[in-house]
């Protein structure tokens, strides 16, 4: 038997050659003597043929196969099929795992299964071509995205997973310390801080395909666990950031086969995508264009700074002592007109910050900001929201610091991935946009998680756990 593997997407090519495939039956159909099977790898699938061999083999196992490449009869050419103008003659092959009879099938695109059964088994959900195609298309577009940056000088640095709490408007998933009782890390739900302290180190062009976690509701477009490309730039005003942005985000979308509505994308401050829209997130497509999958960009800028907290809202309510609370981030900094209203803390509800968004489709695909870069502006946010001086040095004492010794002016961004992939895909559910997401019930896929932990595990984390009393 040959000893190097070909791959299948390269058989029209090899014909009158042997080769060794290797991959899963995609299909199988006995014709007395003669079995046709379907071999599938990560390049595609090519129709082999066997006489009086393979009728013990089953979908989805997985084989190698010896086989000699050959051109099919012109009437039986696959016009379909990239591999479509060959078939492989068999002449011997190998069961390297046979698979027993599947819980779901893969074949089609899965949609009438029930999602907790797909997660369930996501290993085999993988498998189905429309899964297949949108995986190797985020890793594309997350390939182009660091093409451009690296041409335009970024360097991609990876921050801490476990940090400290911040305010970012979502309550944090928090790590216990088994060397320190009582005390606990913070999973991030960004990277804000340590962007903005690269800054302060003099990085000045900053990216990361970052892992971000939040503990907030669940729904079709939002999960505890995403991932972001995390952006910051020094030197920069809004005007620099969403060019740059704007033009790197044209450049990844196109490379993937995206459509783009528009080359220069539309802005519109805030009062006017109310007053338009109805919402700050808006969908600018025809129904032509929806049904043609294209993506419509814009900018919406201008934001209020703050708003009044929302007491069903218990992560607003924390963020917000003195009943005002931040719209988007509270490490931007107001309009250069607005800073001096900022630090004496007069007329809250109008002060605008230098925030943008990049909506598509309507959904939020980013959010960013000019940020504050001086200590008295970012502690003057917290006093605005009813911080202590004790609260304000514990929580963010050390960005103060960081403010007092030569931080520049500096912004970014930072884009929704899944939410980029979920549009570019055409799906609806960010779900299908990730490997293994969690189930709308905050579950982790394949694995049974959360679970319960051994009390040993308990006792050397100092924790004990209280069950909430039955109402």
């Amino acid at each position: 038997m040959l000893e190097e593997r070909t791959v299948i997407s390269s058989t029209p090519k090899l014909i009158g050659e042997t080769v060794v495939l290797k991959g899963w039956v995609a299909t199988k159909r006995d014709h007395g003597k003669i079995t046709f099977v379907d071999v599938r790898d990560y390049t595609g699938s090519v129709q082999c043929v066997g006489f009086q061999m393979m009728g013990d083999l089953t979908p989805e196992s997985v084989v190698s196969i010896t086989g000699l490449v050959k051109a099919r009869p012109e009437r039986m050419v696959n016009k379909d099929s990239e591999t479509g103008t060959v078939e492989i003659e068999v002449k011997e092959y190998t069961i390297l795992n046979k698979a027993k009879e599947l819980p779901i099938q893969v074949d089609g695109d899965g949609y009438e299964i029930k999602e907790e059964v797909r997660l369930k088994y996501r290993y085999l959900d993988l498998r189905r071509e429309r899964m297949r195609k949108t995986l190797r298309m985020r890793s594309k577009l997350i390939q182009a995205f660091r093409e451009y940056l690296f041409k335009q000088e970024f360097v991609e640095v990876e921050t801490p997973l476990l940090t400290l709490a911040t305010k970012e408007g979502a309550r944090d998933f928090i790590v216990p310390s088994r060397f320190n009782p009582g005390k606990f890390y913070a999973l991030p739900q960004s990277p804000q801080q340590y962007k903005q302290l690269l800054m302060t180190a003099g990085v000045e062009n900053y990216f990361q395909v970052a892992r971000c976690i939040r503990d907030e509701d669940l729904r079709a477009d939002r999960g505890f666990e995403f991932t972001q490309l995390d952006i910051e730039m020094s030197f920069v005003e809004q005007k620099d950031v969403m060019q740059t942005v704007e033009e790197m985000t044209k450049s990844a979308v196109k490379a993937v086969g995206g459509k783009l509505k528009d080359e220069t994308f539309p802005v519109f401050t805030y009062e006017e995508a109310i007053k338009k829209f109805g919402a700050d997130k808006f969908d600018l497509r025809t129904e032509q264009e929806k049904e043609a999958g294209v993506l419509a960009f814009a900018w919406v800028v201008s934001f209020p700074f703050f708003k009044k907290v929302d007491t069903a809202d218990a992560a607003e309510v924390a963020d917000g002592k003195s009943g005002w609370t931040f719209t988007h981030n509270p490490f931007s900094t107001p309009i250069p007109e607005h800073v001096e209203q900022h630090l004496k803390g007069e007329s809250i509800e109008k002060i605008v910050t230098a925030q943008y968004d990049l909506v598509c489709n309507g959904y939020e695909a980013g959010g960013g900001s000019i940020r504050a870069h001086r200590a008295d502006v970012l502690k003057a946010t917290f006093k605005i929201m009813g911080y202590s001086e004790e609260e304000i040095q514990s929580g963010i004492g050390h960005m103060l610091e960081a403010f007092e010794v030569g931080t520049p002016p500096h912004g970014g961004i930072a884009l929704g991935l899944d939410r980029l992939v979920m549009l570019l895909a055409g799906e609806t559910s960010l779900r299908e946009a990730i490997a293994f997401p969690m189930t709308a019930s905050g579950k982790t896929a394949v694995m049974d998680a959360p679970a319960e932990v051994s009390e040993k595990q308990l006792t050397e984390l100092h924790i004990k756990v209280v069950m909430p009393k039955e109402k």
